[in-house]
């Protein structure tokens, strides 16, 4: 039986690898993820208990949490509120997608409120492990734009289109005026509150989630650290280079 991953092409070095905690009690789930990520190009770590897995995340700064919503000590967004309301842990500010079988809507909502950037349905295939890495690595993989959400958000691809058009401009415009916005706290905040509803419409989720952790900066500390305004300028030019694509 060839395997899932066989077209899947690691990174080089470890690194420019992405850090990734996985925490799925299920066992199944939980070797699919890290082999698949792993053969992606990331690094893992992987726990089974949401209480560890909370630990690690307070221990260590990870590029990303893949946190499933159901596990014994502790679910997903016990895990990412406690982490989110604890300067001091490693992994306060990491991206996090939650990982789950089912989902309601009223549920998604909550996880999307409580700061996942996005939810992983289970079982899931090696395009959607890619688009999970991609909120960490926009530069390293071509599912920067998610068209299947957009197309859900807007109703028809023509919509869809304008938008994203729409959101050119916009990204273009922002690009040269970042560095002075960004001193700004009030009139970043704004911009960056407009982007995210823009992104959301045009299925850009990995600039979505560097805008939700600006915005979270700027909230929180009155000013984005320079590491978080580098990686938010890489994925809004890989943003800009998909929808030129």
């Amino acid at each position: 039986m060839t395997s899932p991953f066989a077209n899947a092409h690691p990174e080089s070095s470890n690194l420019t690898c992405p850090s990734v905690l996985v925490a799925d009690d299920d066992p199944g789930s939980c070797r699919f993820l890290c082999d698949g990520l792993r053969l992606l190009g990331a690094r893992i770590e992987a726990c089974t208990d949401g209480m560890a897995a909370l630990e690690r995340a307070r221990a260590q700064a990870f590029d990303l949490l893949l946190l499933d919503c159901r596990m014994p000590g502790a679910g997903a967004l016990s895990i990412l509120t406690q982490l989110r309301g604890d300067a001091r842990a490693g992994s306060t500010d990491s991206i996090a997608v939650a990982t789950t079988a089912e989902l309601e809507p009223a549920e998604r909502q909550l996880l999307l409120d409580a700061g996942f950037s996005d939810i992983l349905l289970k079982p899931c295939g090696v395009s959607d492990l890619q688009r999970v890495l991609a909120l960490v690595q926009p530069d390293h993989d071509a599912s920067v734009l998610d068209d299947r959400a957009a197309l859900t958000t807007t109703g028809d691809a023509t919509t869809m289109r304008a938008l994203r058009l729409l959101l050119r401009e916009e990204l273009a415009l922002l690009q040269q005026e970042l560095d002075p916005l960004s001193r700004n706290q009030g009139v970043f905040s704004e911009r960056l509150h407009r982007l995210r509803s823009s992104c959301g419409f045009c299925g850009a989720a990995a600039l979505s989630s560097q805008t939700v952790l600006l915005q979270r900066q700027l909230s929180q500390h009155g000013g984005a650290t320079p590491a978080a305004l580098v990686r938010f300028r890489k994925t809004l030019l890989a943003t800009l280079q998909a929808l030129d694509s």
